[in-house]
């Protein structure tokens, strides 16, 4: 495997409030594990409680690539949001419904990449995930607009349990898919008349449309090393499906297997707005 080093959009951005995917990048809501119950929604004068993080990551260098690459990467997450006439969102219970960024990051395609098929730039994806946690298990769904070499709808949703075995332990796993609107499936897994012309015949002329991209299993473990610090891993495994995975691009010099594997540290902060 070749290994590339990259810097995703999201960490730019994210450096300028600290050192700062997915999936990934992949950054949604992320509750935290529950401190003791008389403490999980008492935030006295605060008003928003969010957090900033930093991670490096492997994943493919493109979607559909057999080849990995390193990249780091900068998440974020909104915990307790309350809004003077309109009520409080969140809690560090982390049940309940939940809403936050959600942001991605693909490696750019090179032309040398695949004889006779056009380069792809990186694409930088960003958006918003809901969802709704129970005690011992979640549902969610994201939706990011992809700017740059792919421009588009993409998202995914899936579902989780959920187990603390320590009130600074939390491990969570179950499976997820993606999707993405035709608009986004051209840049990375068409093959126009001319590239099947100047790859040879190699890849076959191929128009991908929009739907589901990947199914697969995503699992994460989190762990707060000390008070509003914390370690995070995630990892997943997708098969590529539909019009993704019958692209020429991927059946002939690509993967249908696509795995990521990142691993994070964060940081919550707390502000007093009103």
């Amino acid at each position: 495997m070749r290994l590339n080093l990259t810097a995703s959009l999201a960490a730019i951005v994210l450096a300028g409030a600290m050192p700062a995917a997915a999936q990934d990048v992949y950054a949604p809501y992320e509750p935290n594990p529950a401190p003791p119950v008389a403490a999980a929604y008492d935030y006295g004068d605060t008003d928003f409680v969010f957090e900033l993080g930093i991670g490096v990551a492997a994943q493919p260098d493109y979607l559909g690539s057999d080849n990995y690459m390193a990249s780091i990467y900068g998440f974020g997450s909104v915990e307790y949001l309350n809004i003077p006439g309109l009520g409080a969102f969140g809690g560090r219970d982390g049940r309940g419904f939940s809403i936050g960024p959600s942001f991605n990051y693909v490696g750019e395609r090179d032309s040398n990449d695949l004889a006779g098929i056009d380069g792809v730039d990186a694409t930088y994806e960003l958006g918003l995930r809901a969802g709704y946690e129970w005690d011992n298990a979640e549902v969610y769904g994201a939706l990011r607009y992809g700017l740059g070499g792919a421009e588009g709808l993409t998202g995914d949703i899936g579902a989780n349990l959920i187990a603390r075995p320590t009130d600074r332990l939390r491990l969570k796993a179950g499976p997820v898919a993606t999707f993405a609107d035709a608009d986004y499936n051209d840049a990375y897994f068409s093959v126009s008349p001319r590239e099947f012309v100047n790859s040879g015949g190699r890849f076959a002329a191929y128009d991908a449309g929009g739907g589901f991209n990947s199914v697969g299993i995503h699992g994460e473990a989190r762990y707060e090393i000390f008070t509003d610090y914390f370690v995070n891993l995630d990892a997943s495994w997708n098969r590529l499906v539909g019009d993704a995975g019958d692209s020429p691009i991927v059946k002939v010099a690509g993967d249908d297997d696509q795995y990521y594997i990142g691993l994070g540290v964060s940081k919550r902060f707390s502000l007093d707005l009103f």
